[in-house]
């Protein structure tokens, strides 16, 4: 079959229908929402259907549970130019889980969207987690040889593996986001911060003081705020140099787990005793920080310095979802 390319441009009026799988989700719904907002056309695809807004289309599909030929009858109603891969996870996930959720899904889409009759760009939303262990102070750039050390960050490389190897056959245009810890509204529960928000919350409702006894917070990380992942998505839809590239995603900070999980305290208002483990690990398990150049270069994107805005947003959200 002769499949000829569909290629994105950069001109900012032109439509594109886009796809996003796991579009109701943490990262998702976002996404739709900006995409939508830009005069694109959207449909979200996920196995619980849900309101998203204006301008959104959402269809339900079990992605981990759909096989290569569901997935490509439904990219072939659909006619995307883009596909967004925002589904997968690892909270509170199983190790089997997160393999169907994230590497078989992402094996089968590969094939699917290659059966299309016009080339589409395929968006995955990749890990830091893919990188592995590296020394403290290190910048963890694209060129780095991955070598992840939990189960999670070796099922995100194989996807970005999966990814890679079909654009360099040609078979779809593929683009990996290597994404750092996200921050934002809609924080999985089982994420730290989600955690934190949710006994906050709820001492907040008792009106008693909140004691958080939690595992050791000197772990540094790059952090990124929700929004700023969002605009790094919307321009790997649209700049014609990200195809076939894997790109970094975050501040290029390494910033504490302590420091987030006192920021939220501190936007939420409720008075806490913070009482944490001593860390017994190496140093270098606890260290991440992105070398994000790349993306100021194919993407012409840099984040922002605002995680208490991020913070903010994710500590009202959680009280929305709180029952009354």
């Amino acid at each position: 079959m002769t499949v000829t390319p569909r290629r994105p441009t950069e001109d900012a009026g032109q439509t594109l229908r886009v796809v996003v799988l796991g579009g109701t989700g943490f990262l998702g719904r976002p996404i739709c929402r900006a995409l939508a907002d830009q005069g694109h056309a959207v449909v979200a695809v996920a196995r619980n259907p849900k309101t998203i807004g204006p301008g959104v289309v959402v269809r339900a599909l079990d992605l981990a549970a759909a096989d290569v030929d569901e997935i490509t009858a439904v990219l072939r109603d659909l006619d995307p130019d883009v596909v967004i891969n925002a589904a997968g996870g690892m909270w509170g996930l199983s190790e089997a889980q997160m393999l169907a959720v994230n590497v078989t899904l992402v094996e089968r889409l590969t094939e699917a969207a290659a059966r299309l009759p016009r080339r589409a760009r395929v968006v995955q939303i990749g890990s830091v987690h893919e990188y592995g262990l590296v020394p403290v102070d290190t910048s963890m750039s694209e060129q780095m040889t991955p070598a992840p050390v939990m189960p999670y960050g070796e099922f995100k490389l194989r996807c970005t593996a999966a990814i890679t190897e079909a654009d360099r056959q040609g078979r779809i245009e593929g683009v990996t986001l290597r994404v750092g810890n996200v921050i934002g509204a809609g924080q999985p529960g089982h994420s730290l911060l989600g955690v934190v928000a949710s006994r906050l919350h709820d001492a907040q409702r008792s009106g008693e003081r909140a004691r958080l006894e939690l595992a050791p917070l000197g772990s540094r990380r790059d952090f990124i705020g929700i929004s700023d992942v969002v605009a790094a998505v919307l321009l790997a839809v649209t700049r014609p140099d990200a195809a076939g590239r894997v790109i970094n995603i975050g501040r290029g900070v390494a910033s504490s787990a302590r420091d987030m999980v006192r920021l939220l305290i501190d936007v939420s208002g409720v008075p806490t005793d913070l009482v944490e483990a001593e860390s017994t690990g190496p140093a270098e398990t606890n260290w991440q920080r992105l070398d994000v150049g790349l993306a100021a270069e194919v993407l012409g994107w840099s984040p922002s310095d605002d995680l208490h805005t991020e913070m903010k947003q994710l500590w009202e959200h959680a009280g929305a979802e709180v029952p009354a």
